[in-house]
């Protein structure tokens, strides 16, 4: 099993790429503190002694160092990080509020700050460490749509790169840029008033699809797994060939 003994905090476990990550990680042998605001969604998860579901804020300070901690104490130790936590909204920039531009920075941005910087606390007692925190690859080539998600993907894409640097060589930073993809946020904007941003994203596809949860899981294992010892610091477009970045 590829991480097996691993000891990995997964926000944003309830659903889309966050739900599969978990999945996936339980299956190559790793310890999961699943972190989500949707209790019920994680708790259907957390099945044996090697998963723990934790009700979380990450727009909350308070809500998120309490979360770190237990989870910590409830694996004896974290050397691991997945940020899948995020909202869209789809929004282009003149129908943006400020209410609206504030919930996805507080939570795609802020929330993947206040994660890491606890998480790193604990990291910092252990050999190695990875992290691997979800922007997008409207953070690499921006459709002309929805300024706020992209303004605070692009905002995780800076602070990881910088956060890579302070914390090497001990903790890996790297971040994936995933391409629209099947997931029940996806859906809600296409099910929403405002479902051309997506329409527009995946018709300039080349692969011709959406990606599939599976796909972005599969490379957050790369990430986080021992077949990438000597990378940090990189974005990674998983979308398609939108961006060929």
């Amino acid at each position: 099993m590829r991480l097996n003994k691993r000891r990995i905090v997964i926000t944003g476990a309830g659903s889309g790429i966050g739900r599969e990550t978990a999945r996936v990680f339980m299956r190559e042998g790793a310890r999961i503190a699943m972190l989500d605001i949707d209790l019920p969604a994680i708790q259907q998860l957390a099945v044996d002694n090697r998963a723990w579901a934790i009700g979380t804020d990450v727009r909350e300070e308070a809500s998120v160092a309490a979360a770190i901690d237990q989870a910590a104490q409830a694996m004896g130790g974290i050397d691991g990080v997945v940020n899948c936590a995020g909202v869209a909204n789809g929004l282009p920039f003149e129908s943006t509020d400020y209410a609206s531009w504030k919930a996805q920075i507080d939570t795609n941005l802020n929330g993947t700050f206040l994660v890491c910087r606890e998480a790193t606390r604990w990291m910092r007692k252990e050999e190695t460490a990875s992290i691997v925190n979800l922007a997008s690859a409207q953070a690499l080539l921006p459709t002309g749509s929805s300024s706020s998600y992209t303004a605070s993907k692009g905002g995780v894409v800076a602070f990881s790169k910088t956060i890579s640097f302070e914390l090497a060589p001990k903790i890996r930073v790297n971040v994936v840029c995933p391409g629209t993809t099947g997931t029940p946020m996806v859906q809600a904007i296409l099910d929403g008033p405002n479902p051309d941003a997506v329409k527009r994203n995946i018709a300039a596809v080349p692969m011709g699809r959406l990606a599939a949860t599976a796909e972005i899981a599969d490379l957050i294992l790369f990430l986080i797994g021992p077949e990438s010892t000597f990378i940090t610091g990189t974005a990674i477009a998983a979308d398609g060939g939108r961006t060929r970045h």
